[in-house]
């Protein structure tokens, strides 16, 4: 009797025992499912996140490459425009400069021009220096207008160092202002510049 008894009590125990067993074994399994669930979710929404700030920089970098691609595509159309212009304004300046500063006519009425402009208009005595190698040509062509360049106060010179266009300077003067063939096509080109673009663009 008593051993069964006592079989009972280990029995009762055993049961209590695997009993609590289980319990505690069943809550750390819902505890680990809680936590996993938990890190699960945590991973997700870090997923998330990052793929969300990916998108982000991936449409942050879309928008600034695609502004420096037109900031680059509108200058190089400027600069072709430009180019373009500039072509055209060389070619329609070059020749005609260069005929005009050996004409005589073309350059008596600049050097009339220079001489009403000189110090407001008033009373003038200049000095004009065309190329020595153009004496020939500019002295048969002012013969007929001497007198009207002498009444403007304009002394005309011919000069080794002058090689196009003319230098004008006030005698006894210290400075001179100096008319070349460049000084005319940079001044026409600047003038034109505009001009052309808007008939071209």
């Amino acid at each position: 009797m008593e051993n069964s008894k006592l079989k009972e009590l280990t029995e009762r125990l055993y049961g209590e025992g695997l009993e609590k067993g289980r319990a505690e074994a069943e809550r750390l399994l819902a505890e680990a499912q809680a936590n996993a669930a938990k890190i699960v979710a945590e991973a997700k929404a870090e997923a998330a996140k990052i793929v969300k700030e990916a998108e982000t920089k991936a449409a942050d970098t879309a928008k600034n490459s695609m502004t420096e691609i037109s900031l680059a595509g509108k200058q190089a159309l400027a600069k072709i425009k430009t180019e373009i212009a500039d072509a055209i304004i060389a070619q329609s300046v070059g020749k005609g400069v260069a005929e005009a500063i050996v004409d005589a006519q073309f350059v008596k009425s600049l050097l009339l021009a220079v001489a009403a402009a000189w110090n407001g208009g008033g009373k003038v005595e200049l000095t004009a220096m065309l190329p020595a190698a153009l004496e020939a040509d500019f002295t048969k062509a002012f013969e007929a207008s001497a007198k009207q360049l002498l009444e403007a106060g304009i002394e005309v010179g011919y000069s080794k160092d002058v090689h196009t266009g003319f230098k004008v300077c006030q005698k006894g003067g210290g400075y001179y202002i100096t008319f070349t063939e460049e000084s005319f096509a940079a001044l026409m080109q600047e003038y034109l510049r505009e001009k052309v673009a808007k008939l071209l663009f």
